[in-house]
């Protein structure tokens, strides 16, 4: 059992190889998921958030957390940040706690963080919860009751500027980015991919998951209507959001590299400008 206190990679661009665990799924580190969050809603308190619960069964509730931005931002910036909802995904949960510990966030941002969506997955190291389903396709017509609740309290929230959920592939040869724009906003995914990069692989396969990518970001052209089953960041982009990433770090490197690039990514992309001289979409 590792509890992920391992510190991040330092330095840019290290030697870090695959470790030749993942045979047919992750057969990495795990983690306490319980204490994990327990650590999150202590971090969570200790600075200031608002904490709730979402409803769930079965049980553990799901840990919510809401930070405003300070009372004089004129514009505030609204993200939302979710984690852990594949119980072999380790990296997610222990990246939010490390964000929350260092407690770094711009005081110009509202956010709104779900550590882990999956708490009965994590026991058992399997991506799906405890009754055998796959969560991250439950977002269109939700049989799941964790995924009933979460979708009620996000309907209860504003809407948000960018999303980004937190993700692992055992199958990855470095790490690799979603980025669902439809508008064509200013996009940060050059600025998420550099800093993940620093310490962490970029996969720069022409095609990876099936879809065409360039270095490292994957834009899907699909519309969420033509799709039966939906991931978080369809409901997202559909319902709360017109920006939305979703992060893939490597489960067969070590686990401290993921998470370091997990953190390293969430705050480059909270760092990045909103303004005129953003990144655009096109390239």
């Amino acid at each position: 059992m590792n509890d992920g206190s391992h510190p991040g990679t330092r330095g840019k661009n290290p030697v870090v190889r695959r470790l030749g665990r993942n045979q047919n799924g992750y057969y990495g580190d795990t983690i306490d998921i319980s204490a994990v969050v327990k650590d999150c809603e202590r971090l969570a308190r200790l600075h200031g958030w608002q904490v709730a619960y979402i409803p769930s069964a079965p049980k553990p509730d799901l840990l919510a957390l809401t930070r405003m931005a300070a009372p004089n931002t004129a514009q505030p910036v609204r993200a939302y940040i979710s984690a852990g909802i594949h119980g072999d995904e380790p990296a997610g949960p222990l990246a939010v706690r490390q964000l929350l510990q260092e407690n770094r966030w711009s005081a110009h941002f509202s956010l709104w963080v779900c550590p882990c969506l999956n708490p009965t997955g994590f026991p058992i190291n399997r991506r799906e919860n405890a009754e055998g389903r796959d969560l991250n396709r439950q977002y269109l017509r939700p049989e799941a009751r964790e995924i009933a609740s979460h979708i009620a309290w996000l309907e209860r929230q504003p809407d948000f500027d960018f999303c980004l959920c937190l993700h692992e592939d055992w199958e990855a040869r470095g790490f690799y980015l979603y980025e669902l724009n439809p508008d064509r906003l200013p996009s940060r995914a050059r600025a998420i991919l550099e800093a993940a990069g620093e310490g962490c692989p970029i996969d720069h396969s022409a095609v990876i998951e099936g879809r065409p990518a360039q270095k490292g970001l994957i834009r899907p052209d699909a519309d969420p209507r033509s799709r039966p089953d939906w991931p978080e960041a369809f409901y997202l982009v559909t319902h709360k959001t017109r920006l939305s990433y979703t992060f893939e770090t490597p489960s067969d490197f070590a686990l401290d590299v993921r998470v370091a690039a997990q953190v390293r990514g969430v705050n480059a992309a909270l760092r990045f400008p909103s303004g005129a001289n953003a990144e655009r979409k096109a390239e």
